[in-house]
This record gives structure tokens, sequence and C-alpha cells, in this order.
């Protein structure tokens, strides 16, 4: 395991019906080529040493010694090899037949689970063949050693608490009660599932959906190993459709008819962080289960599984078309309520011509619209000073008139250079009172300008710069309504240019132009040519990096070094170590350093799983150390160093 994660593979080796030796040549290969490939855990199909389709020949004595001879020279041939892998086959037990899976690691025979579900109808008749596996657990012997057999069995590792495995087998999956519910609630983060599931049109997407959907509710992942070439088609074909899951997507999948092998790496710290926060899962004791230790599973393995540069940006054009217009309407619909509930006559919403403010007014129009107000009423407030533009201001200007919303124009640089002097701050030192001022000054106006119309001032804010602090107290951090409070800056862009490319020419060319425009609080005077010169992310650093540490940091707790090796992998070739570490660093320092302002954040809609709203998904003391997490971060770029 590495940063908790697991490699897992599912396969479907091609075999022949009742030709034990035969499958258990095709199982040895299956596993010998999954310790190639670093894999730690293999899933097998149900009855893979015998063939599912076997039916009566199951009650011959031959086959039963045939599949016990071929389980002990699958054994005998894997016992240098790591990983831990369940195959099936047929055992006779007190005097009764199962349908069950070996775990074997190592040439050990780890644990025998029976089937606690036979099927009895269409072509499946394994109730006619097999018992039903018994509620206790109690020992066998079998091959030289005695092993548990029963349901309530857990593979735990060694060292790794997140990583326990148990099993169950196909229409075990089924049933109302799967054994996998018990499974999970009693510690188990993986599940493996030995099937023989035949295909019919449409079974694929509803078996997809059942697999995704269980690894869901249990927060775990799910192997699951369909059998597949080889089978009987007297009256059924099967199509080796393997799936790996991780609470409810698919990370691997393999294309029906073709066998072989799926792989790709669990993330079982991830699950088990989301077990302690998810109060829904009520996490049971263990009784009744027995714990097995497996062996160590190390290997050396390159991931496969990918990892996306944008967590929170789906990837598809059209699941991201999707997202954008529903986080859109769920801004909308939350403005909309609070604005009917205070009855307020307009909206006051200061427009710069950046991506936020844009994003926000955008919200506003569409409120107003659900509400049937004229939008005359949404007044829009430029506020030109010291590092204002010619292109943001010509930009918001161009933007109101194009949503035909009230444009108000406020000069603010006398009133900032009134409190200069007030407050004896000389205009040439370029400082941080320098460009508050201006924030605050611009709030000021805002505030007044909505209580002299009877308005609410909506916050443009978005949730990167509140992570990151990257907000003045008591100026553009402070607002009656944040309605970007929870968008983080990689999706604002994608909303944005979501409404632009379904917009009319005049409004999609300014939006397009607001796109290109780079990110700048406008604070500091703008270069000799007229263009921004303060931008942001060459300050606090590139806004996708500080998103993708943000996304794993606050959304599954992870700890430095592993959101460090998870970047390496998503921003390959993009970033060198040393500049992944220096962001790293400072997002930390910044995201606890800058608390305060975020425990005292105007209401706003929750449009994702990560929020900073001290009300509800985040809530931290302002006070808090970072020395721990920063001493982390200290520790890989001394590495780095050499």
């Amino acid at each position: 395991m590495r940063f908790g994660f697991i490699k897992a593979a599912c396969a479907t080796p091609a075999i022949r019906v009742a030709d034990c030796d035969y499958n258990a040549r095709q199982t040895i290969q299956a596993v010998e080529d999954a310790a190639r490939q670093g894999v730690e855990v293999l899933c097998l199909p149900e009855l893979g040493l015998t063939g599912y389709t076997c039916e009566d020949l199951f009650f011959q004595p031959v086959l039963q010694a045939g599949a016990l001879q071929a389980l002990a020279d699958v054994m005998n041939a894997t016992a240098s090899l790591p990983v831990l892998f369940a195959v099936g086959l047929p055992v006779a037990v007190r005097g009764k037949l199962y349908n069950c899976a070996a775990v074997v690691q190592q040439g050990r025979l780890l644990g025998l689970v029976p089937k606690t579900y036979l099927p009895n109808y269409n072509e499946f008749y394994e109730a006619r063949r097999f018992a039903a596996a018994p509620e206790e657990t109690f020992p066998v012997e079998l091959l030289g050693q005695t092993v548990p057999f029963g349901t309530r069995l857990l593979f735990c590792h060694p060292t790794e608490a997140s990583c326990k495995i148990a099993v169950e087998i196909c229409e075990d999956l089924w049933a109302p009660l799967p054994p996998s519910v018990g499974h999970a609630l009693a510690g188990a983060t993986l599940i493996m599932n030995l099937s023989a599931s035949d295909e019919v049109v449409g079974k694929a997407q509803y078996r997809r959906s059942l697999i995704a959907g269980q690894s869901a509710r249990l927060l775990c992942g799910y192997l699951y190993a369909d059998a597949g070439q080889g089978e009987s088609t007297t009256d059924m074909v099967f199509a080796g459709h393997d799936l790996i899951c991780e609470n409810g997507a698919v990370l691997a999948e393999s294309e029906l008819f073709h066998g072989g092998m799926v792989v790709s790496e669990v993330d079982l710290e991830r699950l088990a962080a989301e077990r302690l926060k998810n109060t829904s899962f009520a996490a049971q004791k263990d009784e009744g289960y027995t714990c097995i230790a497996m062996g160590e599973t190390k290997q050396d393995w390159q991931p496969v599984r990918p990892v996306d540069p944008a967590p929170f940006v789906p990837a598809g054009q059209a699941e991201r078309a999707s997202r954008c217009e529903a986080i859109l309407e769920m801004q909308a619909q939350g403005l909309r309520k609070r604005m009917e509930h205070t009855h307020a006559a307009s909206a006051v919403i200061g427009i710069s011509g950046g991506l936020d403010s844009t994003l926000a007014l955008l919200v506003v129009v569409r409120a107003f619209r659900l509400m049937d107000k004229p939008l005359k009423d949404v007044v829009a407030v430029t506020m030109p000073c010291f590092g204002t533009t010619r292109r943001t201001r010509s930009n918001a200007e161009k933007l109101c008139e194009a949503l035909g919303v009230s444009l108000k124009e406020v000069n603010i640089a006398d009133t900032v250079r009134s409190n200069f002097a007030d407050i004896g701050q000389e205009e040439d030192r370029l400082d941080v009172t320098y460009e508050n001022t201006q924030a605050r000054v611009r709030t000021l106006v805002l505030m007044n300008l909505a209580n002299r119309l009877g308005g609410l001032v909506i916050g443009t804010g978005d949730l990167s710069e509140l992570a990151l602090g990257w907000a003045t107290y008591n100026g553009d951090h402070m607002s009656m309504y944040g309605v970007n409070a929870s968008v983080p800056k990689t999706l604002v862009r994608h909303i944005v240019a979501t409404v632009a490319a379904e917009s009319e020419p005049a409004l999609r060319a300014v939006l397009e132009d607001i796109l290109d425009t780079p990110v700048s609080p406008e604070l500091l005077p703008a270069a000799e040519n007229g263009e921004i010169a303060q931008q942001t992310e060459s300050i606090v650093g590139p806004y996708e990096l500080h998103d993708f540490f943000l996304y794993y940091a606050v959304r599954w707790g992870f700890a430095p070094k592993k959101i460090f090796w998870l970047a390496q992998r998503a921003f390959a070739g993009r970033y060198p170590d040393k500049v992944l570490v220096q962001w790293l660093e400072n997002f930390y320092r910044r995201f606890f350093n800058q608390q305060f302002k975020r425990s005292c954040l105007p209401d706003g809609p929750k449009v994702g799983t990560v929020t900073l709203s001290p009300r509800g998904d985040w809530r931290m003391p302002s006070d808090a150390c970072a020395s721990l997490w920063l001493e982390e971060v200290r520790q890989l770029a001394a590495q780095l160093n050499g």
C-alpha cells in the first residue's frame, strides 16, 4: 500500500468447463500477471476452478476432488507471490456442498467464504446443488490446513488499519440485505465479489449501477469479477464484466466478452476518512466476525489510476455544462429566497470587469428573472480608482449594457485620498493600507447605496479566495449575501464560459474578453502601458493548484505528503516538484492564518461538497496552529533539496 492506496484487480481467465487442471493453470497465470503489475489484491470469478456451469457434475466426487487439487496446485505455484486473491470452487463441509471463495496468499489458505443466497430461478438452480452458508463460523480441515469457514471473515492488513477485506459471492449482492452490509459495518473497506452473472440485453448497465451504488452506500471499494470465456453456452452466455468501484465511482471496467484483467488503485484511507465524518454510516461492533491476519502486500507498483488536476470541474463537456447550469440555478434560487424574505427592493453589486463579479451579476440577473422583477432594479456599481484599467472598466460597462441592468459609476479616488489624510497615509506608499483602504471604501459605497435604495449588497468573493484569505477584512470580505462563497475559482471560469456559449453575440463577446483578462483586485496602479500590473496568481500562486490542494485537504482530510504525491501525478510535466511544494506551503500558511475572515462570513448558498461556511461544513478555531502541517511540507522541501 502507498498513501492508503491499494492496487487491486479483477480478472476473468478463459476456462474449460470441468477441466480443473487447465483452470488451475489459467488461474496461476492470472495471479502471476497480477503480481507483475504490482497488484496487491486480486478477485477471480465464481467457481472459477471448475467453471460455474458444471450443473449436476458438482455432485460428482471426482470433480470435487479435482477442484481441491486445483486449489492446492494454485497455492503451491503462487507461494512466492505476495498477492492476496480469492478464487472460487465447490467445497464439501459437514456433509453439504458449498459454493465457496477461497482466500489465498503466499501459499496459505486464509479462509473459506461460502455463498449466502442461492438463486433458484430462470437458468440458475444453485439451490439444487449447494447449501446456503451457515450462520456460524467454524474451523475446517482442508489441504492440511485448519482454516475458518463462514461468511463473517475479515482479512486484515498487519500494519494498515484502513485495510480490511471481506467477500461475498454473486447473488449475495442482489439480495435485499447483502452480506457486504454487515461486512462494511464491521469495518471492511474493500469487498470482493466472485460472480457468474449471465449476459442479457440491458443487464450490464444494471450491474454497473448496482455495484457502483453498493460501493457508495457502504463507503467502500468493491471488486467484482465475472465469469466469461469458456463457460458453457447451453442456455446462457457470460461476458466477463469486471468492475472496480469506489464510493460510487467506477474506477475500472472491462469490455464485455473480452476477458483479461482490469486494474486500479482503491484509496482505502479516503474511504476511512469519509466514514469518520459520515454520521449515517453507523459502524457496529465486529461481533461474530473473525479477523484473519493477512501478510504484507507491499509491491513496487506504478499508479494507473488517473488523478484529475481539476477535481471541482467535470471533465466531459456535456457533464461540465450540466454542472455549471445546476450551480447557477442553485445560486439564483438561494438569492431569490433571500430577496423575497427581506422584501429587498433592489440588489446592489460592485462590478469590476473581473470574473467573480461577472458571475455574481449573472446570478443576480437570473434571480430577478425568477422573481419577475425588473432588471433596472439591479444596480451594478463601478468604482474606478488608482488601479482601474481601461479594459476592465470598459468590460464592466459593456456587460451591464448587454444584460440590461442599471449601471452607476462612483469614482472613489477622492474618498480614498480623504481617508489617507485622516490616518496619515502617504499616497505614494503602495502598501497594504494603500490597497485595503480602496477595498473598504468600495464596500462602504455599496452598503450605503443599498441602504438608500432599500436593497441588498451581493457579495462576489469565491471559495478559493476564502480559502487563501485573499479578501480585505470588512472590505470585499463583507456583503449581505455572498452568492459565490462555495464556488471555487476553477469552476467560476467554466460557469461564465458556459453562459457565454449560450448568449447573444454582444454578451458573448464581453464575457469572452472577461475570461481572457488576468485575475486582479486592481488595487495597485496600472502598468505604464495601461495594462493590469497586479496579477493575483503571481502573488498567491496558481488557482488550479490551490483548488487542488483545497479539495484534498478539506474534503478528504489528506496529509500534505499525500496531497503532494497526488499533485505530482496530476500536474506531471506542468509544475516542477519544488514549485508544487512552494505553493503547498503557501496554501497551508494562508489557510490557517486567514481563518478569522471565514469565521464571520455572510450567508451564501452551498453548491458543492466543499464549503468553508462557519455555520456548516467547516468549523475551525481562528487561532489554530499550522505547525504540524507546515513541518510535513518542510520535510518534503528538504527531501527535494537533497
